[in-house]
């Protein structure tokens, strides 16, 4: 065990909680500060550690095809505490790996609290963490109190960007009408808890989604405040009525699309538009509706969404929302191992880093756990290659969007803070701006000599060369994934283990 004390880590949301079961799990003390229930936040509605306040999906659970189910896998072999019990509550959601969020974030709160290394203490930390405490990680993600960030945007020197989250709707099943809707994943697919027929499906007519889309386009929206005018948002959560304004067409090649999908009633005449939903809760009673995350007003969610066929008696357990997250312009700010460059003993971790999604959060506090716990037993530990799901991820975090070199930036003396017009002036026209993003494929180191011919030998080609390549990658990914956690058990653990 460490002679220095605990490690503290602040925010029990999916990147923390996660950070402190990988710390703990070394044999070193972890202290995991939580705001809740004592400060609540405009989104959470209990205290409970991770806390799943948008949709209740951890998406795609294809680890062959898909690069978030090549990070669930990774994450599984990593000893991840966050899809341990994703896994235990797991619901039936076609491809995707859908949980139960109360059954969820009880039992990961219950694992952390039984651990004889984790301490919880409730309250709110409004500055940054005192010298006294030393390694400290801060993973408040995108609902960071006021007082923190702005003391993170002093001690940085760069003011924080910002994007809108939306949240969606949430509907009573036994309010849906089931003459209308019916029950079939996209293409008749199974996921980890599936059958094949997991989602509710409400058809459309052309005259109905047409009329849909006037109502929608006309509703009063929420109203922004001044400071919040310019903010973006993030291009993978877009409001549906933000969609619905880049376009007619676009709600029907996006969270409407009609494909995959049969009526039964009606297995000749081809839906023009269908409206998805997926189930919430164990019990089945709850159901969200995919892609429906919105900033109208609340009586106008009532009225617009009631035109959907299915859901004209529709009582919904919650409504729609948006709020402001906040993130680090983290190539500039963090090292490889996810330390603030201006002061080393703090690391950052999950969505406040800009990463999207629970899983990547927890992700990259993993990671963020298992660096300052090789770090307080004297190990060396190498981030994850870049040809891994969880190392390209990281990568992109901590540099791997830029297109040009830093080095003149890093290469400065540090008067403790870097300007973000500093960073500008250096690489401008070398690098893109950074926001959040999701795992995906294209952050992979490329593969050296891409597959070309399928195992019969004949020449591969559309959309079966590109399944053939993201084969290869994950193949790849899970054999260097195995040489890294090889690497790091060398170093020791400290639970008999012989690999994390």
């Amino acid at each position: 065990m460490s002679s220095k004390g605990s490690v503290h880590v602040i925010g029990a949301g999916l990147a923390g909680s996660e950070a402190a079961w990988q710390i703990a799990r070394r044999g070193i003390p972890v202290t995991l500060h939580e705001m809740r229930p004592v400060t609540s936040t405009p989104v959470h509605k209990t205290a409970y550690a991770a806390e799943l306040v948008c949709s209740n999906s951890f998406r795609s659970d294809d680890a062959l095809h898909n690069a978030v189910g090549l990070l669930h896998e990774e994450m599984r072999r990593l000893d991840s505490l966050i899809m341990r019990m994703g896994d235990e509550h797991k619901l039936p959601a076609g491809g995707a790996l859908a949980v139960d969020r109360d059954g969820f974030a009880a039992s990961v709160t219950q694992a952390l609290e039984s651990h004889e290394l984790v301490a919880i203490e409730r309250g709110e930390v409004a500055d940054l963490p005192p010298a006294e405490w030393g390694d400290t990680i801060i993973a408040t993600g995108p609902l960071t109190s006021v007082s923190l960030a702005e003391a993170i945007r002093v001690v940085t020197g760069v003011t924080e960007l910002a994007f809108f989250d939306a949240i969606a709707p949430i509907v009573h099943l036994d309010t849906i009408d089931m003459g209308v809707a019916w029950r079939q994943s996209r293409y008749d697919k199974a996921g980890p808890a599936g059958s094949g027929a997991d989602y509710l499906n409400c058809p459309l007519t052309r005259s109905q989604y047409e009329d849909f889309l006037d109502a929608l386009l006309a509703a009063p929206k929420t109203e922004f405040r001044d400071f919040e005018v310019s903010t973006p948002y993030f291009e993978g959560c877009l409001p549906i009525e933000v969609m619905a304004e880049r376009g007619r067409e676009t709600l029907r090649h996006g969270p409407m699309k009609p494909v995959g999908l049969t009526d039964p009633r009606n297995p000749t005449i081809k839906p023009y538009a269908v409206v998805q939903l997926r189930q919430d809760n164990a019990l089945g009673t709850l159901f969200n509706m995919v892609g429906f995350q919105t900033k109208l007003r609340h009586g106008e969610q009532t009225r617009v969404f009631r035109m959907i066929p299915g859901l004209e008696r529709a009582e919904f357990a919650r409504l729609g929302g948006l709020h402001r997250n906040t993130y680090l312009n983290s190539p500039r700010l963090l090292d490889p191992q996810l330390r603030l460059k201006a002061i080393p003993r703090l690391r950052f971790a999950g969505q406040i880093t800009g990463c999207e999604g629970y899983v990547e959060s927890a992700a990259i506090g993993l990671l963020a756990g298992r660096f300052v716990a090789a770090e307080r037993l004297g190990e060396e530990l190498s981030p994850p290659p870049q040809t891994t799901a969880i190392g390209a991820l990281l990568a992109h975090i901590t540099g791997g969007h830029l297109l040009g070199d830093t080095r003149e930036l890093d290469e400065r003396p540090s008067s403790g803070a870097v300007h973000v017009d500093e960073a500008i002036s250096v690489s401008v026209g070398k690098a893109r701006s950074f926001q959040p993003m999701n795992v995906n494929f294209g952050l992979f180191s490329p593969l050296h000599g891409p597959p070309v011919r399928g195992e019969g030998g004949e020449r591969l080609r559309g959309a079966a060369k590109a399944q053939a390549r993201k084969r290869a990658m994950s193949a790849r990914a899970l054999g260097d994934l195995a040489a890294w956690q090889t690497g790091e058990a060398r170093e020791g653990t400290t639970d008999g283990r012989s690999a994390p």
